[in-house]
């Protein structure tokens, strides 16, 4: 019994330090708990430090209506125009080169554009000299005339044959004349130069002048004239050389028609005329283009060499 009662006794504190201990569980669970629910409801999360400013920032950088958002994926009308803006490249509401091509009232090319060194509308002064035209034929090969009111051009202003067949208005002292480009004037000419005929020279002043100052400028005169279309010699549809004669204004361009339809714009020569190395386009259509952009198409001309064969055709009067 005595034994009995011992470890009855003895069994009792044990039961009490098991509830004790489970108190002691409950107690640090609950402070725990407050500890957790304080610590989760801090500004800084516990740590110390902000974190306000960096969560917000994330946000703001992971929302798609932020300019992070790659513009590719949604771009707004606005971030578009400013590309547009600020973009060297052109637009591609930009005119395309075959409509900027078509003449046009109030189009650059309707202005001269296609023109050289020499441009409507400008005056140049210069020195003019006299020489001794012989037959009239001259460097831009349009051969013998009977017509004396012609003028070489400085090299630089002859610009590889550009300003053959231009109508030149020189004026000096008071007088004035009108003088064709048929020829080359090379050095000791210098830019700004004419090389008048003997003849055309004596209208402004004497020829014992030797040389006088002037101001020219570009001239389209009236004429009843058409244009003329000449093969060079050896022409072929395997090589050929196409000049143009009588037109009223320079010409900017000579293009023959490819066998696609498209046209094929010809190098000048330094002695006037359009050369096609392959042959493409001999004996087909040819369009003209003057420096004010107004075209002419010819069709119907056989390669015939040195034949002039008139087209009924002529640019406008500017």
């Amino acid at each position: 019994m005595p034994s009995a009662s011992h470890r009855h006794r003895r069994a009792r504190p044990e039961r009490r330090t098991a509830r004790a201990s489970v108190v002691s569980v409950v107690a640090l669970a609950a402070v725990a708990l407050v500890v957790s629910l304080v610590v989760a409801f801090r500004p800084d999360g516990g740590s110390g430090e902000p974190a306000a400013a960096p969560a917000v920032s994330a946000k703001a950088s992971a929302s798609p209506s932020v300019s992070a958002e790659p513009s590719s994926a949604s771009p707004s009308p606005t971030a578009g125009k400013k590309k547009e803006s600020v973009s060297p490249k052109p637009t591609p509401s930009a005119p395309s080169p075959s409509t900027s091509a078509r003449p046009a009232p109030r189009t650059p090319a309707a202005t001269g554009s296609l023109a050289g060194r020499i441009r409507p509308g400008a005056s140049y002064r210069g020195v003019a000299t006299s020489y001794d035209i012989g037959d009239g034929d001259g460097a831009c090969s349009f051969g013998p005339s009977s017509d004396v009111m012609t003028a070489a051009m400085n090299t630089a202003d002859y610009e590889t044959s550009k300003a053959c067949g231009a109508y030149v208005l020189v004026r000096a002292g008071g007088k004035s004349i009108t003088v064709r480009i048929t020829n080359e004037c090379p050095a000791p000419c210098v830019a700004g130069q004419l090389d008048l005929s003997r003849e055309a020279f004596a209208k402004l002043a004497p020829l014992s002048a030797g040389r006088i100052t002037v101001d020219w400028s570009l001239l389209s005169p009236a004429t009843s004239d058409t244009v003329s279309i000449r093969y060079k010699t050896g022409s072929s549809r395997y090589w050929c050389g196409i000049q143009a004669l009588g037109h009223r204004n320079p010409l900017a361009r000579l293009e023959v028609r490819t066998g696609d339809g498209s046209w094929l714009s010809l190098p000048r020569a330094e002695y006037n005329y359009f050369l096609s190395e392959q042959g493409t386009g001999c004996g087909g259509a040819i369009r003209l283009t003057d420096i004010y952009g107004e075209r002419l198409t010819v069709e119907g001309l056989a390669v015939r060499a040195e034949a002039v064969q008139g087209t009924g055709v002529q640019f406008a009067r500017r």
